[in-house]
């Protein structure tokens, strides 16, 4: 089934020079009939440069948007190209791409509309910091709450997308940390969500630029958001 429809790999990348050709050429190894679509968010290293020397396709955004923006680019790019399915993949390599066909054939398997990686279910691999955790478990026991399902990754930015999901993100993705917000937002518009379990390693190159005192504050910010949508959405 893979290779009947037409797939693309979307990779946010800011600044990741150091890991974005590994892992353009990691997917085009595991999935040749897959495109990559690299959106570049205004990067000031190489990244650009470096990606462009790849295969695949490059949207460099003129501003930096975040991940949100630099993601709903790769949903419009690919609601506009006629894709079928959509893979998330981080620029830094945490994400494997040999995990890819696991996402895409149990969206298929399941008829699921999202299917999300979860570093959580079987717990191998690299995991994240305790702060983190934190987050997890908070945004686990809210979403079980409102969508009546339990989601045990909703930090995780490894997920596959079919053609109803894409159009719909490409219109509605959340900016500022958009995965645990758009579990909520898929989730009370009615769509199909399931996880599977995956491992991820550490970052390939450089650190991330969200530290423990980010990691709550983003957290605050994000429930903030998830009960805006909730609230929003009762309204309707």
């Amino acid at each position: 089934m893979i290779g009947s429809q037409k797939m693309l790999a979307i990779v946010p990348a800011y600044n990741e020079a150091g890991s974005i050709v590994e892992v353009v050429e990691d997917i085009q190894r595991v999935i040749p009939a897959m495109d990559v679509l690299v959106v570049n968010d205004c990067s000031t290293d190489q990244t650009e440069a470096r990606a462009r020397n790849t295969t695949s396709t490059v949207i460099s955004l003129s501003f930096n948007l975040g991940i949100g923006g630099a993601v709903q680019t790769g949903f419009k790019y690919a609601a506009e190209n006629g894709y079928d399915i959509a893979v998330q993949v981080d620029g830094d390599g945490q994400h494997m791409a040999s995990e890819i066909p696991l996402l895409i054939n149990t969206m298929e398997t399941c008829q699921a509309d999202v299917v999300i990686g979860s570093r959580f279910i079987e717990k191998k691999g690299y995991t994240t910091s305790w702060v983190r955790r934190l987050g997890v478990t908070v945004f686990t026991n809210l979403n079980s709450l409102v969508l009546r399902k339990r989601i045990t990754d909703n930090t995780s930015g490894f997920r596959a997308y079919n053609r109803r999901a894409i159009i719909f993100l490409s219109g509605n993705y959340p900016q500022d940390y958009p995965e645990p917000e758009s579990v909520i937002l898929l989730g009370v518009n009615g769509f199909h969500l399931e996880e599977v379990p995956v491992q991820m390693r550490e970052r390939i190159h450089g650190q991330s630029s969200i530290s423990a005192v980010r990691s709550i504050y983003y957290m605050v910010k994000v429930l903030l958001a998830i009960f805006v949508d909730i609230f929003k959405e009762r309204l309707h």
